[in-house]
């Protein structure tokens, strides 16, 4: 495609955003797609690109633009090509640095904030392995008028940059945001435990061996994310197991799970001394969160 723009990249071409679209549906067979790469790389979005339709794209923009659809011709998660996605209500940078946020982690915020409430504000969260950090950051979004704090945390240091490129695109809730480097509890300042009223963590569960990751997760997701050593539950097994230290009495914790592991992981929780342990499903009927308590005395 060419927008017939001249030498100047930012020079206006002939080629309207209307053409475009038409075209590049045609290159990745969907048209929804292909308004989505159009308006990245026209930097509208909505009703502001439909506005533009009629408008001409720049050499630039038609160069970011091709350069986008080859990607995603070549099998690169479409999340991973546009460089963001959505997640509840944030709109949020993600690249290869961190996991493409997935509708079944939304569950974990939907727990963690009916858990909150039965705590006096101001209350302190810690997002565990927080990756891009949607699930901090929809949790300090939707509740930071409540008074609260919350830790992000990751041992990427590359994972944690784009968690704080995240967190300053918050507005006013960002207050609330706390980052800090380190494998699990090691990344929480000493100072803090027995103090948190929820723990959240969506850590690698997934066995290296498991057959049944599809292949553009394996090619393109980072791993140090994605696998777990002992079947699965290594990184799982940690959290459970240092949880009590960092709750308040009657605090929560709150676990991403694979579908197969809720019994082993319940299992973890009631070893580890925590009560009230239940699995919740998703939207598939699938085991998908483990919640268990601090005990209240």
């Amino acid at each position: 495609m060419s927008p017939d723009g001249g030498g100047d990249p930012d020079a206006e071409g002939t080629v309207s955003w209307r053409e475009l679209w038409r075209e590049t549906e045609r290159r990745v067979g969907d048209r929804r797609v292909a308004r989505w790469i159009c308006e990245v790389a026209s930097g509208a979005d909505g009703d502001e690109f439909v506005d533009a339709l009629d408008d001409p794209a720049t050499e630039r923009m038609v160069a970011h633009l091709d350069a986008m659809v080859a990607r995603y011709a070549d099998g690169e998660p479409l999340q991973y090509v546009l460089g963001r996605w959505a997640f509840r209500h944030l709109d949020v940078l993600v690249d290869r640095r961190v996991l493409i946020p997935r509708p079944e982690t939304e569950l974990l915020v939907d727990h963690a904030l009916t858990a909150l409430p039965a705590h006096p504000r101001p209350w302190r969260v810690a997002d565990l392995g927080t990756g891009s950090g949607v699930i901090g950051l929809s949790i300090a979004h939707e509740r930071w008028h409540d008074g609260m704090e919350v830790w992000l945390t990751d041992v990427s240091p590359d994972a944690l940059d784009v968690a704080s490129a995240n967190a300053a695109g918050l507005g006013r809730a960002a207050v609330a945001v706390r980052a800090a480097q380190g494998s699990w509890y090691e990344a929480l300042p000493a100072s803090h435990r027995a103090s948190f009223h929820a723990i959240v963590a969506n850590p690698p569960y997934i066995a290296p061996d498991d057959p049944d990751v599809e292949p553009i997760v394996r090619d393109h997701e980072p791993h140090l994310a994605l696998f777990a050593a002992d079947a699965g539950l290594a990184h799982l097994a940690r959290i459970v197991a240092g949880a009590g230290g960092w709750l308040v009495p009657g605090g929560t914790l709150l676990l991403e799970i694979g579908s197969g592991q809720g019994d082993a992981v319940t299992a973890l929780a009631r070893d580890a001394g925590l009560v009230e342990v239940e699995v919740h499903l998703d939207l598939a009927g699938l085991p998908r969160v483990v919640q268990a308590k601090r005990a209240a005395t």
